[in-house]
């Protein structure tokens, strides 16, 4: 638990989901004010054990559990901890660490917390490299505290990836506010949707997507001016050789298509693509089709096939990815 000894962070401009009024971070319960509620009520968000906070409404669910299964979010941590999809881990975090075109920002706000926001965050593993990068810019920058909101509607997921920051002494309430904790990046674990961010407007410095959600009306809304967002998609040719196995017929990746959607407030700046030659064995190939959605729209006599074939020799595939480098426009909001 926190030290009493530790300076406080500056944590990120969190809205409460009930009534918008300013949340309160602390070590134990997000605490909102009140000032825009009618009643003066002030909405309390326990912090759970593992070190999330649930900022999810019930009316902002569409299910009763929504986003990834406990199994899908297990699965996805024992095949990318293997490192198959670590060139991209490693494409994501070094363009975390490339200059961005500088915000329209004042002298005094440069230096407030430097805050990224990973939509979509799953069980960490892209979250982790992101916030070792921070950490790196927050030391060759000689910047103040780096914050990094991990969000994802999955409470599964967000569980996940708050264990590891606990054990890693990531979370915010473990971070010191002072030169010696300079190269920590504070995590923010938190269950939301991500098309009701409860976030300030123009609040942050930068947003990544990786395989998740783009909604182009939050994020600009959310993201300063100038701000960056990374998106990364599966490129065409993706895991081709397991969906010819697993389709009759296979669709090609349309992996541009919502760039259209972001045009009126946001700048491209960039393509990069990657690619990953995978050797799986049959728990390998088993964990990466429970972790993408070829899991449920196969039919199962041919998810048996394919799995039964890599009993008798690894099942060899690419992986093929392309990220998006993209900052909102100047004056759009």
């Amino acid at each position: 638990m926190p030290s009493s000894q530790h300076t406080k962070l500056q944590s990120p401009q969190l809205l409460c989901p009930y009534c918008q009024s300013p949340l309160l971070v602390d070590a134990k319960t997000w605490l909102c004010d009140g000032s825009l509620n009618n009643k003066g009520t002030r909405h309390p968000f326990d912090v759970a054990r593992q070190g999330y906070v649930n900022l999810l409404p019930v009316q902002n669910k569409k299910s009763k559990d929504p986003g990834d299964s406990q199994e899908s979010i297990d699965a996805r941590h024992r095949f990318l901890s293997q490192g198959f999809y670590q060139p991209l881990q490693q494409l994501i975090a070094n363009l975390v660490q490339v200059k961005a075109e500088p915000l329209e920002q004042s002298s005094q706000s440069q230096l407030d917390t430097q805050t990224w926001l990973d939509v979509g965050c799953g069980e960490g593993y892209y979250t982790g490299a992101i916030a070792q990068a921070l950490s790196s810019n927050n030391t060759q920058l000689n910047q103040n505290d780096c914050a990094l909101i991990a969000l994802d509607i999955s409470k599964p997921a967000v569980a996940t990836t708050a264990r590891g920051a606990k054990q890693n002494q990531q979370l915010w309430y473990q971070v010191k506010a002072d030169k010696a904790a300079a190269t920590t990046t504070a995590i923010y674990p938190m269950v939301a949707s991500a098309s009701h961010l409860p976030l300030v407007d123009d609040s942050l410095d930068a947003i990544s997507t990786i395989f998740s959600p783009i909604l182009p009306d939050e994020f600009a809304r959310v993201l300063k001016s100038g701000g960056r967002l990374l998106i990364a998609k599966p490129d065409s040719g993706h895991l081709q050789s397991m969906r010819e196995a697993l389709f009759d017929e296979v669709r090609p990746h349309d992996s541009d298509k919502f760039l259209e959607e972001l045009a009126p407030y946001f700048k491209e700046v960039a393509t990069h693509k990657v690619s990953a030659d995978l050797v799986l064995n049959r728990q390998a190939l088993a964990d990466l089709l429970t972790m993408t959605p070829y899991s449920y729209r196969a039919k199962a006599e041919k998810r048996e096939a394919l799995l039964a074939s890599a009993e008798r020799q690894p099942f060899q595939t690419t992986a093929r990815f392309v990220v998006y480098e993209l900052v909102k426009k100047k004056g759009e909001a």
